[in-house]
């Protein structure tokens, strides 16, 4: 019997043997979870993918909602004007004019103020330098061709600007 004893080890083999297919099976359990999780993960990136090329594609329709009303004015102001004075066109026009401002201001579009402010080459285009007038100094914007905008800190369109230089150069 002795020798029987001695078969307890075998009895071990087979305690270990169930672990060993309980351990199998969890990490069958774990691997079927991780592709779920791989899956799952592939479907949020081809979401966010999704939802970036839509918010690029229909970013703009903010803006365009508010404009669209603004055209209509326009059509409107162009209509009414036809065979009369055109007081109608103006006054539809300075409207219209001012609703496309509304709108791109709350769009975080602004205007870059320059007359009579020291050139700034990161928002101003120098086109001309003409001699300072006087009482204005040296380097202050004298005229402005063209205005220019910012989207909140960024430059849309720089102020091409004619630029006031110092008497000192004649």
């Amino acid at each position: 019997m002795a020798e029987e004893e001695e078969g307890a080890p075998d009895g071990v083999e087979i305690v270990e043997l169930d672990e060993v297919e309980q351990l199998k099976g969890r990490v069958a359990e774990l691997e079927q979870e991780l592709q779920y999780y791989a899956a799952d993960i592939s479907n949020i990136r081809q979401k966010a993918a999704k939802d970036r090329s839509q918010a690029i594609r229909f970013g703009s329709s903010s803006l365009a909602k508010k404009i669209l009303p603004l055209l209509s004015g326009m059509e409107r102001a162009i209509n009414q004007s036809e065979g009369e004075n055109s007081d109608g066109f103006v006054e539809g026009t300075k409207m219209t004019l001012k609703g496309f401002k509304i709108a791109l201001e709350s769009e975080g579009v602004t205007h870059i103020e320059s007359i009579g402010e020291q050139f700034d080459p990161t928002k101003m285009e120098a086109v001309a330098m003409l001699p300072a007038p006087e009482g204005v100094s040296p380097g202050a914007v004298i005229e402005v061709i063209e205005e220019g905008y910012m989207l909140y800190e960024r430059v849309l369109r720089a102020s091409r600007v004619i630029v006031a230089e110092s008497g000192e150069n004649e």
